[in-house]
C-alpha cells in the first residue's frame, strides 16, 4: 500500500498507513512440525512512497516475557534467540536476495545472498533502519528500506520475491509466511511469495563515498622503540546502472578485522583460515566456483570443499602466515549486466620485504538457465608489475544444474598457465547433492592434475583424484520428541584419495550418529578410521623430530555436541580418542559460553592435545588457552576483546577493538593489540594502539 506521507519508524505502528494496510498472517511451521500452524500468530504489512519500503511485524506472543534476546549487535546471528527477518528478490529471479534480520531489542543484520543461499554475504551493509517495542502480548518492528539500498532490474520491475521468517526460540521454533520444508532456509527464494505492485522505481546516481583517517603506534615483537604513522584512504560505491555496482579503494586498511583464532594442527597441510576484511567479503559468493556443502543445522553457514577453493582472497595482500602486503587500490564491478552476472575484480599491491608488487585480478560470468539452473565462467590472474615474466593465470567454466526440485548437479574444470609449468595443469570435479527432509546425499569425484597451479587458490595437494560421498537420513519420532530428543540423524562421510596413477593417497570414513534435541542441543557419536600417505617428513608439534614418510593408519572415536547455546551458560564440547599416525592422542576441545545478558558474552575455550607417537618415539601436549569477551553498550556501541595463549610457544596474543558507530555505515575504531613471549629472556613484547574513522557521504 502507498503511504500519503513518511512513515515514522518508532515500534509503535501507529502511523495511518497500518490502520489501512491489509495484514498477511497465517505463518506456518518449518520446526519443529513442518506445515502445522505457527504456534504464535504473527501479522506483517508493508507500505512504500518513492523512496522507502516499509515493513511492521505485529509478533504476538502469550508469553512475551519468555522472550529470548542474546545479541544486539551489529549483524548478530539470529539462531540464539528470537528475531523477525525478511528476504527481498528484487530480481524476481527466485534466486537471489537481500535478507533483512532484527530482534526485540532492534538489533540489526543484513545478507546479500545468490543462487538460493549457495553464496551468502553476511559481509553486505545497506543502510535502513529498524525500531522495535515489546508490548503486553509479544513485541513489535517497524522497518524502513530505502530502494537505492537495492539492486532491482530495472524501474518498471513492479513485483519482487518476498518471504517473512520468526523464530520463537524458546520452543526452537521456525515460521515462515511462505511455506518453506526445514531441509532449507529463508534463502530458498524460490519458495518466496509475491510482493505485488511497486512503485516506478528511481534508483538515482546510488554514491557512497566513505573516506577514512586512521594513526597508528606500533612496536614489532623485539622491536627497539615505537614508530607513529598515519594514513588516509577511501572507499567509494556507486550504482553504474540499478542492477550493476562500482565499488573502489584507495589504500585500504583493515586494522580492524579481527585477528586469526590460533588452532592445533595434528595434520601435514597447513590450517584454513577464513578471509576477515571487509572489502574482500562483500559480494564474495560472486566469485564463488564450486558446490556448497550441504545443509544442516550445526553449520548452516555453506562451506568449500577446503581440497580445492579456485579464488580464495587472503591470497591478496596476506602472506602465507598473516602479515599485510600493502594494498595500494582495488577496484570491484558486480551485478547483472545484459542477462549476465558479473563480477570484477582487481587489486594493485605494493612492493614490500614479503613480495613484489603483484596485480591481481578475477573476472567472473554466469548466465542463468531454466527455472534454476546456470553455467559460468571464471579468469585469475596474478601478474608482477614489476616483471614481466613473473605470473600465473587460471581460466575455467563451471555448472550447476537443477533437477528435480531437490537434486542438483555441479561441475567445472580449470586450466592453469604459470612460467616452468607443464602437464597436469588441469583440475575438474563433479557431484550429485540430494537435500530432502528425510534423506540427503551427495557423491562426486575431483581431480587435480601434478602441475596445477592456482596462486590465488587454495588447496591442499595436486596430483590425485578423490572420490567424496555424503549421506544419511533424519528421522523424527514423536515417542523421543516426549524425551527430548527432536530429530536423529546417522550418517556417513567418505573420502578417498589416489594419485593419478592409481596408488591410494590417503582415505577417510567419518561414521556418525547425531541426536538434535528440542531445545537446540545436540550430541554426536563417531568412529573416523584414517589412512594417510606421506612423501616428506614433517613436524607435527614445536621441537620434536619429523614423522618420516610413509604410510600411517588409525582409528579415532570423536564426541562431539553442544548445549542449548541460547542459554545463559552453554558448552560445546569436540573430543578426540584413539590413534594419531604411528601412535595414540586424547584431545579436548572445549568451550565455555556465558552469556548474562544480551549486552555481555563471553567465551572461553581451550584446545589440548596429549599425544605418543611410535614414530619417531616422541611424546607432547599442545594446549592453546582463548578468551573471547564481547560486551554492546547499545545497537551502536561495542567492546571485542580475543586473548590467546599458546602454551607451547609460551606466546601471548591480544587484540581487543572497540567500535562506535556514530551515524550509518560510519564508524570510529579504537584497535589494541599485543603480542609477548613469557619466557625469561623473552623479546621486548610486539604493541600497537590504531585509531581509524571512517564517514559515509551519500550523494
Amino acid at each position: 500500500m502507498r503511504a500519503a506521507t513518511a512513515v515514522v519508524v518508532d515500534g509503535a505502528l501507529d502511523d495511518e498507513v497500518w490502520q489501512r494496510a491489509e495484514p498477511v498472517s497465517g505463518f506456518v511451521q518449518s520446526e519443529p512440525r513442518e506445515g502445522e500452524p505457527a504456534s504464535e500468530p504473527t501479522a506483517v504489512r508493508v507500505a512504500f512512497d518513492a523512496q522507502n519500503l516499509y515493513i511492521a511485524a505485529y509478533c504476538h506472543d502469550g508469553e512475551p516475557e519468555r522472550l529470548v534476546v542474546n545479541d544486539i549487535r551489529k549483524d548478530f546471528g539470529a539462531g540464539d534467540q528470537d528475531s523477525f527477518e525478511v528476504v527481498l528478490d528484487s530480481f524476481d529471479d527466485r534466486r537471489n536476495g537481500f535478507v533483512f534480520m532484527t530482534n526485540p531489542e532492534g538489533a540489526r543484520s543484513d545478507q546479500q545472498m545468490t543462487n538460493e543461499g549457495r553464496e551468502i554475504n553476511a559481509s553486505w551493509d545497506a543502510v535502513w533502519f529498524v525500531r522495535t517495542r515489546r508490548v503486553a502480548d509479544g513485541w513489535t518492528a517497524e522497518l524502513t528500506i530505502p530502494f537505492r539500498s537495492l539492486r532491482f532490474s530495472g524501474r518498471d520491475a513492479r513485483a519482487w520475491g518476498v518471504n517473512f521468517s520468526r523464530r520463537i526460540r524458546r520452543k526452537n521454533e521456525v515460521d515462515y509466511w511462505s511455506p518453506v520444508p526445514r531441509a532449507y532456509t529463508l534463502s530458498r527464494v524460490s519458495l518466496a511469495g509475491e510482493l505485488a505492485g511497486l512503485p516506478r522505481l528511481e534508483p538515482g546516481r546510488n554514491l557512497r563515498v566513505k573516506p577514512y583517517l586512521a594513526g597508528r603506534s606500533v612496536r614489532e615483537t623485539g622491536g627497539p622503540s615505537f614508530s607513529q604513522t598515519g594514513d588516509v584512504g577511501l572507499d567509494l560505491k556507486y550504482g553504474l546502472t540499478s542492477a550493476l555496482t562500482l565499488d573502489a579503494t584507495a589504500n585500504p586498511d583493515f586494522a580492524q578485522a579481527e585477528a586469526d583464532e590460533q588452532q592445533v594442527n595434528l595434520s601435514q597441510f597447513s590450517l584454513f583460515f577464513p578471509e576477515k576484511r571487509d572489502f574482500f567479503l562483500e559480494n564474495s559468493g560472486v566469485f564463488y566456483v564450486g558446490d556448497a556443502a550441504r545443509n544442516n543445522r550445526i553449520n548452516p553457514t555453506p562451506t568449500p570443499d577446503e581440497d580445492l577453493l579456485p579464488f580464495f582472497s587472503r591470497r591478496i595482500g596476506l602472506t602465507g602466515s598473516g602479515r599485510e602486503i600493502p594494498i595500494l587500490a582495488g577496484a570491484r564491478v558486480t551485478g547483472r549486466l545484459a542477462g549476465l552476472g558479473i563480477g570484477a575484480l582487481s587489486v594493485q599491491t605494493r612492493a614490500s620485504d614479503d613480495a613484489p608488487a603483484n596485480n591481481f585480478s578475477v573476472l567472473r560470468l554466469r548466465r542463468n538457465l531454466f527455472g534454476h539452473s546456470d553455467v559460468g565462467a571464471i579468469f585469475l590472474s596474478r601478474q608482477n608489475t614489476d616483471s614481466g615474466a613473473d605470473w600465473n593465470r587460471v581460466w575455467g567454466f563451471d555448472s550447476n544444474v537443477r533437477l528435480l526440485g531437490r537434486l542438483d548437479w555441479s561441475s567445472y574444470l580449470l586450466r592453469t598457465s604459470t612460467p616452468g609449468f607443464r602437464d597436469g595443469q588441469y583440475a575438474a570435479r563433479s557431484s550429485l547433492n540430494w537435500e530432502g527432509n528425510f534423506f540427503h546425499g551427495k557423491g562426486g569425484l575431483l581431480s587435480i592434475g601434478e602441475g596445477f597451479n592456482d596462486e590465488l587458490g587454495y588447496y591442499r595437494r595436486t596430483g590425485v583424484r578423490k572420490w567424496f560421498m555424503d549421506v544419511g537420513i533424519r528421522p523424527r519420532f514423536r515417542s523421543l520428541e516426549r524425551l527430548g530428543v527432536r530429530e536423529m540423524h546417522p550418517h556417513l562421510v567418505w573420502d578417498y584419495f589416489e594419485d593419478q596413477s592409481g596408488r591410494i593417497a590417503a582415505k577417510f570414513l567419518h561414521s556418525g550418529y547425531t541426536f538434535f534435541l528440542n531445545n537446540g542441543g545436540f550430541f554426536e557419536l563417531s568412529a573416523n578410521p584414517r589412512f594417510e600417505r606421506i612423501e616428506q617428513p614433517f613436524a607435527i608439534h614445536l621441537g620434536s623430530p619429523p614423522i618420516p614418510a610413509g604410510s600411517y593408519g588409525w582409528n579415532e572415536w570423536k564426541l562431539y555436541g553442544s548445549s542449548d547455546l541460547s542459554r545463559p551458560v552453554a558448552l560445546s564440547l569436540t573430543g578426540f580418542a584413539g590413534g594419531l599416525w604411528s601412535g595414540t592422542q586424547r584431545t579436548v576441545n572445549g568451550t565455555l559460553t556465558l552469556r548474562p545478558s544480551y549486552h555481555f558474552r563471553m567465551e572461553l575455550g581451550m584446545q589440548r592435545t596429549s599425544a605418543h607417537l611410535e614414530l619417531p618415539d616422541t611424546r607432547f601436549v599442545s594446549t592453546i588457552l582463548t578468551a573471547r569477551t564481547n560486551y554492546s553498550f547499545n545497537t551502536k556501541l561495542f567492546l571485542d576483546a580475543l586473548i590467546q595463549y599458546d602454551r607451547d610457544r609460551r606466546l601471548f596474543n591480544a587484540n581487543v577493538r572497540f567500535n562506535l558507530i556514530h551515524r550509518p555505515l560510519s564508524d570510529l575504531y579504537v584497535v589494541f593489540n599485543e603480542q609477548r613471549f613469557a619466557t625469561p629472556d623473552s623479546p621486548p613484547a610486539g604493541r600497537g594502539v590504531i585509531v581509524k574513522f571512517t564517514r559515509l557521504i551519500s550523494f
